[in-house]
């Protein structure tokens, strides 16, 4: 596989953008673990393996746990996350995959009951960053360097 364009490139002010949103994003104050749950799940659901193999990486050096990874993609069976981190997963899969349903009411409700309203407003920009990021990806063939 060929990447196809190189946006960074092509268009350096809208990447610029982008990455404004992501340093913004680092200074919130979501966890290291929430952060990478959403950046993972949302690749996953994007099938971007650009996205998978780097924020696992990260999230690996972030002191996140390999089974846990293993897990995501069935996070509502999984024992091994918690409620509060299931809200968080449902709102990203929902969110990612917005054309099904939107936000469901029962979803914001959970995850209401877990964040106050200026963490679910970065929730939902992280998880918009992650889908942008995955988009880019995955349009253009960007590909991961094998180790």
């Amino acid at each position: 596989m060929e990447q196809r364009l190189n946006i960074k490139q092509l268009e350096p002010n809208a990447y610029k953008a982008i990455l404004e949103i992501s340093k913004y994003l680092e200074t919130t104050s979501l966890s290291i673990t929430i952060k990478n749950l959403i950046k993972i799940r949302a690749s996953q659901i994007n099938s971007c393996a650009y996205c998978i193999e780097m924020h696992t990486t990260e999230a690996l050096k972030n002191g996140e746990k390999q089974n846990r990874i293993f897990a995501l993609s069935a996070w509502k069976e999984s024992p091994l996350f918690s409620e509060k981190e299931k809200a968080l997963l449902a709102a990203t899969d929902e969110i990612t995959q917005i054309s099904k349903n939107g936000l469901t009411e029962g979803s914001f409700q959970k995850l209401k009951s877990y964040f106050n309203d200026n963490e679910i407003a970065q929730i939902i920009i992280q998880i918009g960053e992650i889908n942008i990021w995955n988009r880019i990806a995955v349009s253009t063939q960007m590909f991961h360097q094998l180790s």
